[in-house]
């Protein structure tokens, strides 16, 4: 409460209404599958086109090599092409996939190590180039001789740290001779080693100057370059090679141990009399394909920024439609799911295995599932392969996350994601008919199908669940929203006062959302109090409930519900006898 020590006017303001709610994005995906390259460990990383998604993790992987596993890139590519706007990737490896590696110089003790950023045989590809260079000069003014030993004072001696290696030039006779910064203050410095009188240069074109030693780093992949200038080997300096390249996205950098004697620091680095240094980077190795399991995609959990496969999106709150692109292993989709419904705040898009073209097969890998967290979708879509310029099978879940993506943004996501064109797509790998889909949808699995001057659709809104209530996956995803919703916005009421003034102004705040909500047709109802009702009082809380700092609110929303079975009765109509 303020204070009103002396007489006058006080203005103050007070929160007396509801509070704004902002509804959370629902269009958000996370993918993880095998890539070219990557991090494969920590926290998912934020792609929001497909030029980007090369530009982190590589391209199109070849069916050679990747096998069944190769589909990451072609899902998170159409699901940018179906409408997806931004997804987050976490990157799956054989536990023997090793990172590239080269040294410099080739040595027993090399003084630089590089290490790939992340496991590969693109890591053998990279480029590292060294020169020499120099940031700073400055001539000496004037030695200072006192008895612990001397002392040089400089024209500027900013830029210059105790521990680096400096070379004293005097041009006009073309001499180099190197030292050690032991001490710089004020424009004064000392060195391991004394200097000559005719280290001063009093002119105004100086000959004669001390010269800060360091180098140059290039590294490139492609069309990627990295350019790191006047690094060090000094750990005082600020321009230390390991401090300027800790946030490279190509390599990682150690340096070895550095030789007491003075000499030149690109000897050090690069070799005797070189005059610049490519290094050769090898080893690098995608690793065993056949050595894959699914543990892998499951991932390991080893805390917070070392988590990996499924387990890394523990890290990342922004996600709400999850996909494995063409990973089938039910111990993996099983996983997945249950990441979802742990969470209670995303959606699973699995794929059904390529091969079950048979009504058997596919109702076999559907019973493996009940859950209102996921949805199962099938056949597999025919696209263009840019890698191999022919039409090339691939699992629907990546287009079909951009679908929900593209209905949310243009419709919202009461909006079931259905009759929906699939884009940039030629064909399917099987057909299914209208028999055959009479079968499969009440069994939850939605079909894509093709129509005659409608094109490739998906035809199907169902989740896999055996609960009725739950069945739609609009509903499932509206619940979603609403709960996540109300979760980001009302934590201003945590440590309020839990009373009456509190419960109105709760009931208040969640009243105008869901209006607005009831207002953009998201829920059934001709009035508000069809659609929804909130209730927070003393008829959903006991006294226990406030003395032990619970506030308890009861919502009840109506989803709308799609019209999947549209229906006309047409009778016939005669004339009636005059």
């Amino acid at each position: 409460m303020a204070e009103y020590l002396s007489p006058g006017v006080y203005v103050e303001e007070f929160d007396s209404g509801s509070k704004p709610m902002e509804g959370v994005s629902t269009s958000t995906a996370g993918f993880i599958g095998l890539a070219e390259r990557g991090p494969v460990e920590g926290t998912p990383q934020l792609v929001t086109n497909f030029a980007e998604f090369i530009r982190k993790y590589g391209g199109y992987l070849s069916e050679n090599e990747f096998g069944e596993y190769r589909f990451l890139a072609y899902g998170v590519e159409h699901f940018f092409i179906n409408g997806g706007s931004r997804c987050f990737i976490t990157r799956v490896a054989p536990a023997d996939a090793a990172a590239a590696k080269g040294f410099s110089p080739d040595s027993e003790k090399p003084v630089l190590s590089f290490t790939a950023k992340n496991p590969g045989a693109w890591g053998n590809n990279l480029q590292i180039r060294l020169t020499p260079a120099s940031k700073n000069k400055t001539p000496v003014l004037e030695i200072v001789s006192l008895p612990e030993g001397k002392k040089y004072r400089c024209k500027n001696s900013s830029g210059f740290y105790p521990g680096d290696i400096v070379a004293f030039r005097d041009t006009e006779n073309n001499t180099v001779v190197y030292n050690r910064v032991v001490k710089n203050q004020d424009n004064v410095m000392e060195f391991a080693e004394e200097f000559g009188d005719e280290v001063v240069d009093t002119s105004l074109l100086p000959v004669r100057f001390i010269q800060s030693c360091e180098f140059n780093l290039e590294v490139s992949y492609g069309d990627q370059v990295e350019m790191y200038e006047n690094l060090s080997l000094n750990p005082e300096a600020p321009s230390h090679i390991e401090k300027k390249t800790a946030k490279s996205e190509l390599i990682q950098i150690e340096t070895g141990e550095i030789p007491d004697e003075i000499q030149p620091v690109f000897d050090l680095v690069a070799g005797q009399d070189m005059k610049e240094r490519i290094v050769t980077m090898t080893e690098g190795s995608n690793g065993s394909i056949a050595s894959l399991s699914a543990d892998d995609f499951i991932g390991k959990d080893e805390g917070a920024g070392k988590r990996t496969g499924i387990k890394a999106f523990l890290d990342n709150d922004m996600v709400s439609i999850m996909a494995i692109p063409g990973v089938v292993d039910p111990n993996v989709q099983l996983s997945l799911v249950a990441h979802c419904e742990n969470l209670g705040s995303r959606f699973a898009v699995l794929d059904i295995p390529r091969n079950a073209k048979t009504i058997d097969d596919v109702i076999a890998h559907r019973e493996l599932f009940d859950t209102n967290y996921a949805a199962l979708y099938h056949p597999w879509l025919q696209v263009f392969d840019p890698l191999d310029k022919k039409n090339l099978s691939i699992p629907p879940s990546g287009s079909v996350a951009g679908i929900y993506a593209r209905s949310d943004t243009t419709r919202g996501v009461h909006k079931a994601p259905a009759n929906e064109v699939v884009r940039s797509c030629v064909g399917l790998d099987c057909a299914f008919n209208k028999g055959e889909q009479d079968i499969l949808n009440p069994k939850g699995v939605n079909l894509i199908r093709s129509f005659p001057g409608m094109g490739i659709r998906v035809w199907g809104a169902r989740t896999a669940t055996s609960d009725g209530s739950w069945k739609y996956i609009n509903v499932r995803r509206l619940f979603i929203y609403i709960e996540e919703s109300i979760k980001a916005n009302t934590s201003w009421v945590v440590f309020e006062p839990n009373d009456e003034n509190l419960w109105v102004r709760v009931r208040r705040t969640i009243d105008v959302f869901l209006t607005t909500l009831w207002r953009n047709g998201s829920l059934a109802g001709t009035s508000t109090d069809e659609a929804f009702f909130v209730n927070v009082g003393r008829d959903t809380m006991t006294q226990d409930d406030i003395d032990n700092g619970r506030l308890i609110c009861v919502i009840g929303v109506a989803p709308v519900k799609p019209a999947e079975f549209v229906i006309f009765r047409i009778s016939q109509k005669t004339g009636d006898a005059q």
